[in-house]
């Protein structure tokens, strides 16, 4: 939620660039990068569930995602300008997998935002704090608490 609120309230992060969202779920950063412009969003995640949620989000709001039911973090980087990462670093053989695909991202020059709530695995030396939100926990009821999320650049290794 933090990182489609950052894109919201950013439409320069994504306007006119070609966009990758790693391990979509329902779509919503997908989602808010073509509301805010992007000339192309792609969106993946090796969940049917997720994938389906997915093209109803993307329908219900009236929004064009190339959608991608595989595991992309197996090969190259797609031909993209910026890639979308949200809450994908709770389990270490993820996060692990995950951090060795974004270094490609990076090598071959495409821009990388992180949005977590603080996960264990998150790499958190990797990465520069952009902005924090309060959002409501994921899964609780309409009345839940809200809890602190924030929005990250991740850097290449030494910086």
């Amino acid at each position: 939620m933090a990182l489609a609120r950052h894109i919201l309230d950013r439409p320069m992060t994504v306007a006119g660039k070609r966009v990758l969202d790693l391990g979509t779920g329902s779509g919503l950063v997908a989602i808010a990068a073509a509301m805010a412009g992007a000339s192309m969003v792609m969106a993946t995640d090796i969940d049917r569930y997720a994938i389906a949620a997915l093209r109803l989000n993307a329908a219900a709001n009236g929004v064009a995602v190339a959608l991608v039911d595989d595991d992309l973090t197996a090969g190259p980087p797609p031909a993209v300008d910026l890639v979308t990462v949200g809450d994908l670093f709770y389990e270490r053989d993820l996060a692990a997998t995950v951090t060795a695909f974004l270094d490609g991202c990076l090598a071959a020059g495409i821009q990388v935002l992180i949005g977590d709530p603080g996960r264990a695995h998150l790499p958190r030396a990797r990465l520069r704090l952009l902005a924090e939100y309060r959002v409501p926990d994921v899964g609780e009821v309409e009345s839940a608490a809200m809890k602190a999320s924030a929005v990250f650049a991740f850097e290449p290794a030494g910086t």
